[in-house]
């Protein structure tokens, strides 16, 4: 099997990315952005979608982080992209639901070629330390856009907002993991069209 593995830059006024991609990891992860919060939560992906993730941005922290985790968001959709490849052999459709305490989010994950984002998450405050809340859905519909894969986000129920966060990144991380596995009993591009 071909080394699923991308790497992708992206430079603009704003922000300054580097990063690198194995699907086929162990979980291994170097992620710096500025963010400690978003630093940590990219971790937990990686540990937990068994990922290699190597990140380091530069970003105009000092008006937001908004541009930072968007373009952030938009490299990685493109390094997944990149990396499936022609798609062949994909179990393409997965699901997941994980706790973390009283947090429960599920991420319902087709890797269809088509960008669509469900997010249903209502947090009861707009930030948690520093870090807008807000810009979570920012990063996913960047993500989704660039990585050509429709995602469907359900907080379930949760109250804090570090648990909640936590819970949507590693139910995503779990169910793009499963969606990309290599199916032994699957053959070609799994679609009737022949093409994802």
């Amino acid at each position: 099997m071909a080394k699923r593995i991308a790497a992708v830059k992206r430079r603009t006024g704003e922000t300054n990315i580097a990063l690198s991609l194995n699907i086929d990891g162990s979980g291994k992860s170097s992620i710096s952005t500025a963010i400690p919060f978003f630093d940590h939560m990219l971790k937990l992906f990686a540990k937990h979608g068994v990922f290699d993730l190597k990140l380091k941005a530069k970003g105009d922290i000092e008006v937001d982080y908004h541009h930072t985790v968007e373009d952030v968001g938009i490299c990685l959709g493109q390094a997944f992209n990149k990396a499936l490849g022609d798609k062949k052999g994909i179990a393409r459709y997965s699901e997941a639901k994980v706790p973390m305490d009283e947090s429960l989010t599920e991420v319902i994950i087709d890797v269809s070629g088509r960008p669509h984002l469900t997010y249903k998450v209502k947090f009861t405050k707009t930030k948690f330390i520093d870090f807008d809340l807000e810009v979570v859905r920012e990063f996913f519909e960047a993500f989704v856009i660039n990585a050509g894969i429709t995602i469907h986000i359900n907080n379930i129920r949760g109250r804090n907002m570090h648990h909640i966060v936590e819970s949507i990144f590693k139910a995503f991380a779990v169910a793009l993991s499963k969606a990309c596995e290599i199916s032994p009993r699957k053959k070609g591009v799994p679609s009737t069209k022949g093409l994802l």
